[in-house]
């Protein structure tokens, strides 16, 4: 069977070779819209990277793939500070990919580390992935998988995770214990594992403390600050105002906290706030916003413990447990 070549994605998109290949390996000269243009194609006609010759692509490396949403964002890039750690110390090199929380650039970051002779591979996977065949392809080929943070439930590998749940639960009982009442939820994407449990955490801290469940309370959107800036601007287009927001991380928090302070919103005296991750910007704002600390560098350090357990054990023998976290509150002056 004929496999698609870059070639080929040319011909089909009436674009350079030249250009092809540069949006796959995301060039920053190739502009955003290129680049997603090229990347459906891809995905539509299974383009997997020739990297290797046929002759080494059953033999490992000693490198770990790693694929995040996004490096920038502080929670997983200590996540990775995590994973070198262990891996350095291990022996092993990691090679770092970032999905830009899209789907498709996911299956191709999988295909390219495969292509890559990777030994094992750290996922956690974007906010649109909905489907996952392209995990279960990796460990068709035999790659050791663990998944952290962002997990698939479906997927039998090993995750890594912190208590979602009870650290929702925990930080709105908080504000119901400050007095608080009209509490409003900044949700993520409701297909993620992580998103769901925080809302079901908030939502029975509310019932916990006999107090109505507000649809209008709770908006669904994405994970950085400019979502939190979009459902902040909805929140305050209410008729009957929150009188406090949990958000689903701290980029979220902190889109809520400038886009309040823009509108002469005074936090915590007119709306308290309270974010997840304990992102180190948290602390430099005034005032300093009260979070969940999420461990990022023990999640990177124990899901890279888990995936070395995983390849000592070989192929037939990799385990499913899911290993989780403890979270803690850290009290500070917007709530």
């Amino acid at each position: 069977m004929r496999h698609t070549t870059i070639n080929d994605l040319a011909v089909l998109l009436k674009l350079s070779a030249s250009t092809v290949s540069r949006a796959l390996r995301d060039h920053p000269d190739i502009s955003r819209k290129t680049k997603d243009k090229v990347l459906a194609m891809a995905a539509e006609k299974n383009y997997q990277p020739n990297l290797i010759a046929q002759s080494l692509q059953n033999r490992r490396s000693n490198n770990i793939g790693v694929i995040v949403p996004e490096i920038r964002n502080t929670f997983f890039s200590t996540v990775i500070s995590g994973i070198e750690e262990v891996a350095y110390e291990a022996g092993f090199t990691i090679m770092v990919c970032q999905s830009g929380d899209s789907y498709q650039r996911e299956i191709l970051n999988t295909r390219a580390l495969a292509a890559n002779r990777v030994a094992g591979m750290l996922v956690s996977i974007s906010q649109e992935t909905t489907d996952y065949a392209h995990l279960l392809t990796i460990m068709e080929q035999g790659i050791a998988l663990v998944l952290f943070d962002r997990v698939a439930e479906q997927v039998p590998v090993s995750k890594v995770i912190v208590d979602d749940f009870n650290g929702a639960y925990t930080a709105v009982c908080h504000l119901i214990e400050k007095g608080y009442r009209r509490i409003a939820h900044l949700a993520g994407s409701p297909q993620l594992y992580v998103s769901r449990k925080r809302r079901e955490g908030y939502e029975a801290a509310l019932r916990d403390n006999h107090l109505p469940i507000r649809a209008e309370y709770i908006i669904a959107g994405g994970y950085h600050e400019e979502d939190g800036r979009s459902g902040a601007q909805k929140l305050l287009a209410l008729s009957r105002l929150p009188d406090a927001i949990f958000a689903i991380n701290d980029p979220v928090a902190l889109g809520v906290f400038l886009y309040l302070q823009e509108q002469g919103i005074a936090i915590p005296d007119a709306i308290a706030l309270v974010g997840f991750s304990n992102n180190p910007n948290t602390e430099l704002v005034r005032p300093r916003l009260t979070t969940v600390n999420q461990p990022a560098f023990e999640i990177g350090r124990t899901a890279a413990r888990q995936l070395l357990k995983n390849l000592a054990c070989g192929p037939e023998q990799q385990s499913t447990e899911t290993i989780t976290l403890e979270t803690e509150l850290i009290l500070r002056e917007s709530s």
